[in-house]
């Protein structure tokens, strides 16, 4: 129902938008009907029906939908392959008072699992030691030489997570310097396994248990309920020992699984919507602290993980020390909490700074290479000069911009690049890259579908731009063809009331695989429109003797922010998405644009 087809009918008869986009009706006649359904047999709104609809909602389905629960939703650990061999051997760490390592990813993902699992062990009485390694010297999972350090240091279990699943070097070393490790990870791999005393992924090969689509942090949160139930069933809790509550952990579950934009459905729609309500209560120090330093206003949503909070969370891998996120996210002293936010907070800016200046330079040379020519297939950008911790932001922003996947490298000194991609749907980069390693234009390299990373010598760049070509010209010639915006309603700014809005998020959370609803506002005028931060135009959209709020973010050098400038006064078909503005107590609707389009001259 939510795919585009022959049959799919344009929205307000938009054939080119000011973004170049045809906008069509997210659902066909099939899905109109189910949403009709569900408002008549539930007394859901017609307007939420139909996002849900569109988002594939079942009509028997639509009443449990609205209201999800974890207990229901969640099943048994045991289902995930090698999950009890994993929860015995925790549970006899925990028991014995052994000393534990955990080894976690750089990213939010592996912050937040860190800091969750070590936020378990510390309620037995265990304080793991957090090892994060560094992004630029050390690299992605486990290596020798941090291996050695920990075992060196006492550990007798390294628990891995987000990381681990392909590390047969490091995990080989554990196990000949007689330290266990247990593995709880999410990444794609193949049938071969390293060494350990239990590997946990949902996507290892013969795992059935269908949740591939977890963050790690998700697995972990499901380990440590096996763990629980392990030491409760050997009699470890008791008067002397109580048992903790886990669900006052689930604020780093949906931390973890927003920001590794894992699909917002089924288990992990379930996390984020409990999680959600137990960040809104502060709890955890670090994530108070930083959400004020971010300014969040209002309740914490997913934006505000997405946006605000797992950037700063992320700046210390990009461009400090790694192990600022997990250690913010595992602080229970409010003062060193605030301490680290803070360095956070002022790493982001550094981040920032760098980013837009290498944005600068990579937008000029993906400028020159297209010209006025249809360009390549995919966008290899690459620059002595740039920050290695920064390509993968550089990456996301060129494909957004020139609608192809694109790829960002930091060359060193050596000639040695390291560079990260993103793509578009229909383009699996994660693929193309795995088949350039192996024909020996690249060092190394590995992803998924949407994103990859590599290392190249500078001259294999012109071979790998040639590959790409060779390769992906098809399929990325018909991703920008296939350039629509899907649109699941029209309203008037009248009718977009907090009210209505608050209606409409009962269907969320959304994001990755379950997206927020696009909706349409027919012929409004700009009462007035203007440049603030960082190219953003903000506006008032006004019918009658209403006006909405409204702001579309980095648009002002783009065709869509110049018509709203330059055509105050004169109406405009809008879309994009509605949200709570929070000012002096007051919650005020405002829209988040994404497109314009010209009415129809009649």
């Amino acid at each position: 129902m939510t795919e585009a087809g022959p049959a799919r009918r344009r929205f307000l008869g938009v054939e080119h938008s000011l973004t170049g986009r045809v906008w069509t009706e997210r659902l066909d006649e099939a899905g109109s009907l189910a949403a009709s359904a569900m408002a008549q047999r539930d007394g859901i709104s017609e307007l939420v029906a139909r996002v849900m609809a569109g988002r594939g909602v079942a009509i028997e389905d639509a009443a449990g939908f609205l209201a999800p629960s974890l207990r229901a939703l969640m099943p048994d650990p045991s289902t995930l392959t090698d999950m009890d061999a994993a929860a015995a051997r925790i549970a006899d760490a925990v028991t014995a008072g052994e000393s534990v390592a955990i080894f976690g990813d750089y990213d939010v993902d592996g912050a937040s699992s860190s800091a969750l699992l070590a936020r378990f062990l510390r309620a037995q009485g265990i304080e793991a030691r957090i090892y994060i390694p560094d992004r630029i010297f050390e690299g992605y999972g486990p290596n020798p030489e941090a291996i050695r350090s920990l075992i060196a240091e006492g550990a007798r279990l390294i628990v891995t997570v987000d990381c681990g699943s392909t590390s047969f070097e490091s995990l080989a070393l554990a196990e000949s310097l007689g330290c266990d490790v247990v593995v709880l990870d999410h990444h794609q791999m193949s049938e071969e396994r390293p060494p350990s005393r239990a590997l946990v992924n949902p996507n290892r090969p013969d795992d059935l248990s269908g949740l591939g689509y977890l963050a790690a942090v998700g697995v972990t949160f499901m380990a440590i309920v096996a763990v629980n139930r392990e030491l409760r069933r050997r009699g470890w809790y008791g008067e002397a020992r109580r048992e903790p509550d886990l669900m006052q952990w689930l604020d780093l579950v949906a931390l973890g699984t927003v920001c590794d934009v894992v699909p917002l459905v089924g288990l992990n729609r379930a996390f984020v919507v409990r999680g959600l309500a137990i960040l809104r209560q502060a709890g955890n120090p670090g994530l108070a602290v930083l959400a004020r330093l971010a300014r969040v206003d209002g309740p914490l949503s997913p934006y505000h993980l997405g946006f605000l909070l797992g950037p700063r969370i992320n700046a210390g891998g990009r461009i400090g020390d790694a192990a600022l996120g997990a250690k913010l996210l595992s602080l229970d002293d409010e003062a060193e909490a605030e301490i680290v936010a803070a360095t956070l907070d002022d790493l982001n800016r550094q981040r920032q700074a760098i980013e837009t200046a290498m944005l600068e330079e990579a937008v000029a040379e993906a400028d020159a290479e297209i010209g006025s020519s249809e360009g390549p297939a995919v966008l290899v950008t690459a620059n002595p000069r740039w920050h290695p911790g920064i390509v993968g932001l550089i990456a996301a922003r060129l494909k957004e911009r020139f609608r192809r996947p694109a790829f960002a490298i930091a060359f060193h000194a050596n000639g040695t690049g390291t560079g990260s991609g993103r793509s578009v749907s229909g383009v699996d980069l994660g693929a193309l890259v795995r088949r350039a390693v192996a024909e020996g234009l690249l060092v190394k390299g590995g992803g998924h579908a949407m994103a990859a990373g590599l290392t190249i010598e500078m001259s294999r760049l012109g071979d790998f731009r040639a590959f790409l070509e060779a390769n992906a010209a098809e399929a990325s010639r018909a991703a920008r063809e296939e350039h629509v915006l899907r649109i699941d309603g029209a309203l008037t700014g009248r009718a977009a009331t907090a009210e209505l809005i608050d209606s409409i998020e009962r269907a969320g959370p959304f994001g990755a695989g379950h997206p927020e609803p696009v909706f349409a506002l027919p012929s409004h005028r700009i009462a007035y429109a203007e440049v603030v931060g960082n190219g953003h135009v903000r506006a008032s959209l006004s019918t009658g003797d209403h006006n909405l709020k409204a702001i579309a973010f980095r648009a002002a050098d783009t065709d869509l922010g110049r018509a709203m400038l330059e055509r105050r006064g004169l109406p405009l078909h809008f879309a994009g998405m509605l949200g709570i503005d929070h000012w002096q107590g007051r919650r005020q609707a405002s829209f988040r644009i994404l497109d314009a389009a010209e009415p129809p001259r009649i």
